[in-house]
């Protein structure tokens, strides 16, 4: 089978996307003993006149014969004018893709090697679609495979790259904790790989002790320790809080998003859609109530506490498993309890600690010892 004509690359996340491309264009400039064969080109543009500018230094690497003979290898990185933005869809751009093609297409694999990289790029494009049939083409973090399970491929990756394994907890902890960062996940990994050691084993303990709480500020302890239904934890932990000089919002504001969460996982559980073991959620389960109520979230698909099927199913497992999950009426009452403290805030502006404190109580404790009314203030 003859080789492709050049490398090609893309992806919706350009960390990713230069990650792999950089390893192509490496593997390929080793055999190039001559380092003015080889060639990178930044291929990022604002306008019509940056792109014209791009496809004529392309072409000028492409057709520049070595010094001493011999292959070269050009890296064209950072392509952004295939994506669907004004400088992408302008009439300029869309002459010099097809230049851009002809160039490509006429490339003798056996005298330059050609690797080009772009993100994001719009998939829909007759550019995108003759790449993917006329080159080596990769697609990294395919925008129909779950984006959980593409991230844990991220973070199982770099921690192969730097020679440790990572816990099954551990993982879901990392991403929970980190969220949505693909250049951020792989940053911790090699920081907890390099806490690990040579061929360890990150743990959840390390996890917890060494990765800060990136992903949408979601991981307050008082959260945490409402949540575990632990009335004097939460009590201290709010002291902390605001101890350090924190505010009562953010707080109530992650009080309720993990609450709709559960509130959703409850009415799944209650139904026998979904079951709650002691290794966490069923996946199986998961995804078929996924495909049978996904639809009702309006198209929603980024991560949002408003639909559970857009969560890390090991977050969510843990979550519920973190204490005996309440009762569908004890979590609309505690949503009612948030609501209540939130306007309780407004007239007693100087007493948050006073007023979340008091929220927990009728919350947390005992049924029998819980206030019979509200404070008034």
């Amino acid at each position: 089978m003859p080789a492709k004509p050049f490398v090609f690359i893309c992806g919706p996340d350009d960390f990713l996307v230069n990650r792999l491309g950089k390893e192509r264009y490496d593997t390929l400039a080793a055999n190039v003993m001559d380092e003015f064969s080889r060639e990178v080109l930044n291929g990022f543009t604002n306008n019509v006149a940056e792109v014209e500018a791009v496809v004529n230094r392309l072409r000028e690497a492409v057709q520049t014969i070595s010094l001493f003979g011999g292959k070269r290898v050009v890296w064209l990185k950072d392509v952004n004018f295939l994506a669907d933005t004004v400088t992408g869809r302008a009439e300029g751009t869309l002459r010099q893709v097809e230049e851009l093609q002809a160039l490509l297409g006429g490339v003798n694999p056996d005298e330059v090697a050609v690797v080009v990289t772009a993100a994001p790029v719009d998939r829909r494009r007759s550019f995108v679609k003759w790449c993917e049939a006329t080159a080596d083409c990769t697609l990294v973090g395919d925008e129909g495979k779950e984006g959980s399970a593409a991230l844990e491929q991220v973070a199982l990756a770099e921690a192969e790259v730097q020679g440790v394994t990572i816990a099954p907890d551990a993982l879901g902890l990392l991403l929970a904790k980190v969220g949505a960062n693909p250049r951020l996940l792989v940053e911790e990994v090699r920081k907890l790989a390099t806490y690990a050691g040579e061929a360890g084993t990150i743990a959840e303990a390390h996890v917890e002790e060494l990765t800060p709480n990136f992903a949408e500020g979601d991981f307050f302890e008082a959260a945490e320790a409402f949540c575990s239904g632990d009335l004097k934890w939460s009590l201290a932990a709010l002291h902390r809080h605001f101890f350090a000089g924190g505010d009562a919002r953010p707080v109530i504001t992650a009080l309720q998003n993990r609450n709709r969460l559960l509130l959703q996982l409850r009415v799944l559980i209650d139904t026998d859609e979904l079951r709650l073991g002691p290794r966490g959620l069923d996946k199986a389960g998961f995804e078929r109530a996924a495909a049978a109520y996904g639809r009702h979230f309006g198209g929603l698909t980024e991560k949002s506490p408003f639909n559970v099927f857009t969560q890390n199913l090991w977050y969510l497992g843990k979550l519920a498993g973190t204490g005996r999950l309440p009762s569908l009426r004890r979590l609309i009452d505690n949503q009612q309890e948030f609501i209540t403290a939130f306007a309780e805030l407004v007239h007693r502006p100087g007493e948050q600690e006073e007023v979340l404190r008091e929220m927990a109580v009728r919350c947390l404790a005992p049924a029998e010892s819980r206030p019979a009314v509200l404070n008034p203030g």
